[in-house]
């Protein structure tokens, strides 16, 4: 491989890695500002989170993770939900969303 296109390589993986930053601290700070992270108190027994709280829940929870350790109403998972087709929806989303970074891969010949 030529030095110049080690460097186009590391250029777009730059680039990746900065749009995978930006994306990530933008989902962070919706986060917190909305409090739509599951157990921030948005859900109740009398008002359970549906099918697309679901595939929010499972979009941001690697974040929930996170502020969990700082928050101890944050969860991953939102215990006041409607059932299977919010499982289906949260389960879904981890999948569909980290799944994907499959594609991010560089093929190699």
């Amino acid at each position: 491989m030529k030095k110049s296109d080690k460097r186009a390589v590391l250029g777009a993986l730059g680039i990746l890695l900065l749009i995978f930053l930006l994306f990530f601290g933008i989902l962070f700070v919706i986060v917190i500002t909305t409090d739509s992270a599951p157990g921030g108190g948005t859900n109740s027994p009398d008002r359970p989170a549906g099918f697309f709280k679901g595939i929010w829940h499972g979009w941001i929870a690697p974040i929930s993770l996170i502020l969990s350790i700082f928050d101890e109403n944050i969860r991953i998972y939102e215990v006041h939900n409607i059932g299977f087709w919010y499982d289906f929806a949260f389960y879904a989303a981890i999948i569909g969303g980290f799944g994907s970074l499959s594609f991010a891969r560089l093929k190699s010949n």
